[in-house]
């Protein structure tokens, strides 16, 4: 059996992806001990894999190699399986590879059974997935926000960020956003209904969060100048959890805060966090969004693009804000 993936020929420059990963074709070899292999559905865009692809040694894990398959999330069924737990016709997230089919060891790839009975299995990469995951973690554990407490996300418009906002809200807080055009500002104030949203496009964005009002926690996924701005914006004791970087993953550049004497000055404290520091916690706190979700209070709008050879136009978008929410690549049956 043949399978079609995404190979890594070489490292990206910038957003130029086709020039860096080759689509191609190669047998399936048979299964190991421990693994299980996936018919991919569903392909989940995530921003942090593009730091995956550099040279970077200072990461959170190494760089991946060249010539592998790209990795990222996947959602589909078990086709074969020699992991214990696992059977075909499970419905099943992981850590695959950008093709038709997946072949992961069931362990290492955190592979999880998941409800078919979710009406909208995209559901699983979104607010019941590690996007969820990550923005209530972010907003209520490293953020540490409390009831009544001003609470601002960058990239409030994309799949983190638009939970985190909507989590925000849901925890007794006032929520404000940070986006890129008037639409997704819009989307954010009246399909959402949070406080504020603030539009970095349209300048003078320290005079716009000024207007707004000092800020007890900013929830990152930005970094770069956009930090400065809200560094001399925030209330004292207030806390940054920084998600994301995503100013500094396509241009080779690296955050540095001009305004880092704000945190002595104002006693803020910085955390950096990433799912894998709370994995173990993936069961409870997938429990308590999936109640918000039910009652329609935790609500995902999807970016879907269909076809496995549109996979890197799907993932440009991350880089270059055309996405409102999560971004998806949907396999043709």
């Amino acid at each position: 059996m043949q399978n079609r993936f995404w190979r890594i020929a070489r490292r990206p420059e910038g957003t130029d992806f086709s020039s860096a990963l080759e689509l191609v074709e190669a047998p399936l070899g048979p299964l190991a001990e421990g693994e299980i292999r996936i018919r991919n559905s569903h392909l989940s865009m995530d921003a942090g894999t593009r730091l995956w692809l550099t040279d970077r040694e200072d990461g959170y894990q190494p760089p991946l190699p060249l010539g592998i398959p790209m990795t990222g999330l996947v959602l589909g069924e078990v086709t074969e399986s020699r992991a214990a737990g696992f059977a075909p016709g499970d419905l099943v997230r992981a850590f695959g590879q950008w093709g038709e089919v997946s072949t992961v060891d069931a362990v290492m790839s955190g592979a999880l059974k998941l409800d078919p009975t979710v009406p909208d299995r995209r559901a699983w990469f979104g607010p019941l997935g590690m996007n969820g995951w990550t923005a209530l973690w972010g907003i209520e554990r490293t953020g540490a926000a409390k009831p009544g407490e001003r609470v601002l996300v960058s990239a409030a418009a994309g799949a983190t960020g638009v939970l985190a906002v909507q989590i925000a809200g849901l925890l007794g807080c006032e929520a404000w956003g940070l986006a890129g055009g008037a639409a997704k500002c819009a989307f954010l104030t009246g399909e959402l209904r949070i406080a504020g949203a603030i539009n970095y496009k349209a300048g003078d964005v320290g005079a716009q969060l000024d207007a707004a009002g000092g800020f007890d926690v900013y929830f990152d996924n930005v970094g770069g100048g956009l930090l400065d701005q809200v560094l001399t914006r925030m209330n004292h004791y207030g806390r940054i959890a920084v998600c994301g970087l995503l100013a500094d993953y396509t241009g080779g550049t690296r955050t540095t805060p001009r305004e880092f004497d704000q945190v002595l000055m104002r006693r803020l404290r910085i955390e950096g966090f990433f799912s894998p520091d709370f994995m173990h916690e993936g069961p409870a706190l997938t429990e308590r969004l999936r109640r918000w979700h039910e009652a329609g209070d935790l609500v995902m709008p999807y970016d879907v693009t269909t076809g496995l050879e549109n996979t890197l136009t799907a993932y440009a978008r991350l880089f270059t804000g055309g996405n409102i929410g999560k971004v998806i690549v949907e396999l043709e049956p």
